[in-house]
């Protein structure tokens, strides 16, 4: 009865992400920290229930990892982080003519694969919670070598590890010196990593030779695929004529194409992913999210580059190749997400995973609502506020009303969407929003100091991500290092 009485606000805050990141997953470059970190804060500020909370960052979450395809494949833009690992076979995709069934695959892909997540990450969850409290007590030494580790594979390798010992010393300065002014700041910390690139690029273009390298002329120039319909799918005048076109194109290459019914020729069906994906695509698809749903610590960029080599050496004929490739790296691109915010959240309770550090922080760290302590061991959190069974039920709820609002979208509306995204909205515009949000919330928790906070944090994190290729998931992770594992450390050695 417990479940039944949060179900309607649950509901109500699903849709609302559902919505929301439907239409922010269209717009490229919009960093899944950026913008799902941000707004969840502001859900759990205003109030709402933990159902609501989750089942908000569920919703979110699937629904941004479906719509990113939509720039990604049509424009040849990346949606966000997750997204640039799937350029290249995109590209190869447009190169044959196809973007529209890369798109279908993908987006079909993501939602089979969150559904397959949630109870094997909640199944792992469980197995591994008996050793909550042994976490518990290693947790500053966890959360060291866990720093190391997604430092190391990221693209910076040594170069990450070494940042990571400048950026831990002025966490622990910042923290300090608000420290001598009675004020507490851990919210700022994470908005200043989240936008770090926007306040670096915004610094690099006060600096007068980089203003005029960065000043264009005239608008740019964005090659848009074809509709389906132009394609011949999903017109049944045309079909014939420029489908037989786009197949014949893609066999004098010696690729075999399936010119799928596009989703204007379905407009009256409800689209059905397992139809879009054939039996190798479904096989592959299911395989890796298995797999990535039972790891909780490595970056999810390297879990989806790692799936898509091991799809990929498996098959040896170039359009299947490709359309599988595809497939099973959007479907990881969920699939981690789930699994790096469900076990944390069900086993340990700690933020130990790159998601759980960087997007989901919120769910972990929100003062004056949530707070976690990994060098004493204590946490009042979102998991502490919600069983392993609510859990199971409003992620499944929140990937449900993902499927109901986000795929159907981007199944149908993927070109036009995309079509009004690049004539229509101001890229800045977004981005700006985001950013005032962030100041905004800086401000409320600290007055100036957050401010100074975020712009700091920001400043440097952007330099690190820009320049040794960081990705935000080491810099959360540098910051629990220094807020958590440096004073437990120091602790036990006396």
């Amino acid at each position: 009865m417990e479940i039944l009485s949060q179900v309607p606000i649950a509901v109500l805050m699903g849709i609302i992400g559902a919505i929301v990141f439907t239409l922010v997953g269209v717009v490229s470059g919009t960093d899944e920290t950026s913008t799902i970190a941000p707004l969840t804060l502001v859900v759990i500020l205003l109030g709402v229930p933990p159902a609501g909370i989750f089942t908000f960052f569920i919703a979110a979450a699937v629904s941004k990892h479906m719509t990113h395809a939509i720039p990604t494949m049509l424009l040849g833009i990346p949606g966000d982080t997750l997204a640039v690992p799937i350029m290249d076979d995109a590209n190869r995709m447009r190169a044959l003519g196809v973007p529209h069934v890369a798109l279908r695959k993908a987006i079909s892909a993501a939602l089979i694969s969150a559904v397959i997540a949630v109870p094997v990450a909640v199944l792992f969850a469980w197995v591994l919670s008996p050793f909550e409290a042994f976490i518990g007590d290693i947790a500053p030494w966890l959360f060291l070598i866990a720093a190391i580790l997604i430092a190391y594979v990221s693209p910076a390798k040594l170069a990450g590890v070494l940042a990571l010992i400048p950026f831990v010393a002025i966490v622990m300065g910042l923290n300090a010196w608000a420290g001598t002014f009675d004020v507490t700041i851990s919210t700022s910390y994470f908005m200043g990593i989240a936008i770090g690139p926007m306040i670096f690029d915004l610094f690099a273009v006060l600096v007068p030779g980089n203003r005029a390298r960065m000043r264009r002329r005239e608008p740019s120039h964005v090659y848009l695929a074809p509709d389906t319909s132009e394609l011949g799918v999903g017109n049944r005048k045309t079909r014939g004529k420029s489908g037989a076109a786009t197949a014949q194109a893609a066999s004098a290459t010696g690729e075999h194409v399936d010119v799928d019914r596009g989703a204007h020729g379905t407009h009256h069906t409800w689209p059905n992913p397992f139809k879009v994906l054939d039996k190798q695509q479904l096989g592959a698809t299911a395989a890796t999210s298995v797999i990535s749903s039972a790891t909780f610590v490595f970056s999810p960029v390297a879990m989806t580059v790692l799936m898509g080599e091991l799809v990929g050496a498996k098959i040896k004929q170039g359009y299947q190749r490709l359309a599988t490739v595809v497939s099973a790296k959007n479907g990881t691109t969920e699939s981690t997400y789930m699994a790096e915010t469900l076990i944390p959240l069900v086993a340990f309770g700690l933020p130990l995973s790159p998601v759980a550090a960087g997007p989901a922080a919120p769910l972990f760290n929100a003062p004056p609502v949530f707070h976690t302590d990994a060098a004493s061991g204590e946490h009042f959190n979102l998991s502490d506020t919600l069983s392993t069974g609510q859990f199971f039920v409003f992620a499944l709820l929140g990937v449900l009303l993902a499927g109901l609002i986000a795929y159907p979208f981007a199944m149908r509306y993927a070109h036009a969407a995309a079509r009004f995204v690049v004539s229509k909205v101001s890229h800045e515009a977004i981005i700006a929003g985001f950013s005032g949000l962030v100041l905004l919330v800086s401000v409320w928790e600290g007055g100036l100091l957050g401010l100074i906070v975020v712009l700091t944090i920001g400043l440097l994190s952007g330099l690190l991500v820009r320049t040794l290729k960081l990705h935000s998931g080491v810099l959360f992770m540098g910051y629990y290092v220094a807020i958590l594992s440096v004073p437990g450390i120091l602790k036990v050695l006396g």
